[in-house]
């Protein structure tokens, strides 16, 4: 695909230079592959295929380099056929979703090389996040940075990313190319928003969530570079980039992984009609089937609501009742269970018949199993593990209760495929008569402010409390995602889309003394 690009941009853009991500060799984040012999040796054999390819233009393209014991994020620039220049990244981050400091070296060096009569100086991602690297550069005689990145999405980073190029460019005072990667990997979302900034303000913008190429003028006069204008992308409103982000992330992850499609067990509740939407605009109704596995429980309207809207999205719909599968395996477990009380146990056997289906549709036909499960439940745990947590992907993981709701009226406004009794509804896992969310848990309006304070500010039980909620209410929320780490660690990875995520952004051991406090 490297190779593709650079041909076209050369044969029909007529482009001097063409720029590549970072580690778009290899994809980034790569992790211990980076270990593996093998990789190195297809990375060996693929920049030796984009040096042939880069005959009457120069291309800069970022790549793993090993050299010796050591192993650098690095990117090369090829022209017509030479390498000719190499730079090594010099800030390595190692925090949020970041490790790279377990794999690489970091460089020390600028890298400033003649392109077209332009002096054009290297930076890589975390390079333009901190001054020195652009300073540095700039005193190396660069009248153009350059900064190919490979930066994820969450709610806020477009903006905050194009506050930091014009910063940078602005202290230095030159043109700043920035180049974003874009597409899904695992859990994380590249959004791309690959743009230019020069004297302050943003030249030029690609559309988020759009790989492609995109063309961007110089002019020089006077020994100085400036950016001509180009088309600029608007940038989305939030509701409008999260839902893409789910979108991008269940696509990718489906495509790249080789999977023909997707199942999901559809309730009548706002997780899993959200989940339908998201997994028909990424991969098309036909790669969609939604299950309906009603009890007796299930309420007239849940199945009215999942049918109306699987038929709205035109996907293969199938109701499964699970009562002959719960009466069984009671029966089989009477005798152990004789005297005891009916508990969560037989809410949780419910949830595990689904479950135990749903997964069985996967193995025959290969389509993968959405689970549908929010992050408020992952939080607290309310969640069955085997059951509804069961799953090879969990698009909305990252969305707390609040914003399902949010997205599903987002969605809506494109076109009105979720019922709008689901939205309305009280939430309720019908597993019990009459049973609601808020029997076992406090309301969503004040559920998610807390696990917010906990999972993206850190705050203590104590720091909570002075925000103006109940002490006991914060204890027990933040004790439970304490006893419900175990539940997590094996749950699917699913989109990031906040800037606190559980998976690479959240560690905690499941072995712990420690109480919130």
């Amino acid at each position: 695909m490297i190779c593709a690009a650079l041909r076209e941009a050369r044969d029909e853009q007529g482009a001097d230079l063409v720029v590549f991500p970072e580690l778009a060799v290899c994809g980034y984040p790569p992790e211990d592959m980076l270990f593996q012999a093998g990789l190195r040796a297809q990375v060996a054999r693929a920049m030796d295929s984009i040096r042939a390819a880069s005959q009457g233009i120069a291309v800069l393209v970022g790549y793993p380099e090993y050299a010796d014991e050591y192993i650098f994020n690095a990117a090369a620039l090829f022209v017509s056929g030479d390498r000719v220049a190499n730079y090594r990244k010099q800030c390595l981050p190692n925090y949020g979703v970041f490790d790279e400091k377990r794999y690489f070296t970091a460089g020390d060096e600028a890298v400033v090389c003649t392109i077209a009569g332009v002096a054009v100086g290297i930076t890589i991602c975390e390079d333009i996040w901190e001054p020195e690297p652009c300073a540095s550069a700039r005193e190396a005689g660069a009248q153009l940075i350059v900064s190919i990145n490979g930066s994820p999405f969450d709610f806020a980073k477009q903006a905050a990313r194009e506050e930091i190029i014009r910063r940078r460019g602005a202290e230095v005072g030159l043109p700043l190319v920035y180049v974003n990667l874009v597409g899904g990997q695992d859990e994380l979302v590249f959004d791309g928003g690959s743009a230019v900034v020069d004297a302050g303000s943003v030249r030029m913008r690609a559309p988020l969530f759009d790989a492609g190429l995109f063309c961007c003028d110089f002019e020089t006069a006077n020994g100085r570079v400036s950016a001509a204008s180009g088309p600029c992308a608007p940038l989305p409103g939030v509701d409008e980039a999260t839902y893409a982000a789910l979108v991008t992330g269940v696509r990718d992850y489906v495509h790249k992984n080789g999977f023909p499609g997707v199942v999901l067990g559809l309730s009548g509740g706002v997780d899993s009609a959200l989940t339908l939407a998201i997994a028909v605009d990424a991969l098309g109704a036909h790669a969609v089937q939604a299950v309906m596995m009603p009890y007796r429980y299930t309420s007239d309207i849940s199945i009215e609501d999942a049918e109306a809207q699987a038929r709205r999205m035109d996907v293969d719909y199938r109701t499964l009742p699970i009562e002959p599968m719960v009466t069984a395996t009671g029966s089989i477990l009477s005798e152990l269970f004789d005297g005891l009380p009916i508990d969560t146990t037989e809410e949780n056997i419910q949830s595990r018949c689904r479950g135990l289906l749903l997964m069985a549709i996967s193995n025959k036909t290969g389509r993968m199993v959405l689970a549908t499960g929010n992050k408020s439940e992952m939080a607290v745990g309310y969640a069955t593990l085997y059951g509804d947590m069961n799953g090879g992907f969990a698009p909305i993981k990252d969305c707390n209760k609040t914003l399902v709701y949010q997205l599903a009226r987002y969605r809506n406004t494109l076109s009105a495929v979720i019922p709008v009794r689901v939205i309305e509804r009280e939430p309720s896992a019908e597993l019990a008569p009459d049973q609601k969310d808020s029997d076992s848990l406090p309301p969503y309006e004040v559920l998610d402010p807390i696990l917010d304070a906990l999972m993206v500010e850190d705050l203590s039980a104590d720091a909570i409390v002075a925000r103006g909620f109940e002490r006991k209410v914060v204890e027990r929320v933040l004790n439970m995602v304490r006893r419900n780490e175990y539940k997590r660690r094996q749950s699917a990875p699913g989109v990031r889309i906040s800037t606190r995520a559980f998976g690479r952004d959240w560690r905690y051991p499941i072995t712990s003394g420690y109480r919130h406090v």
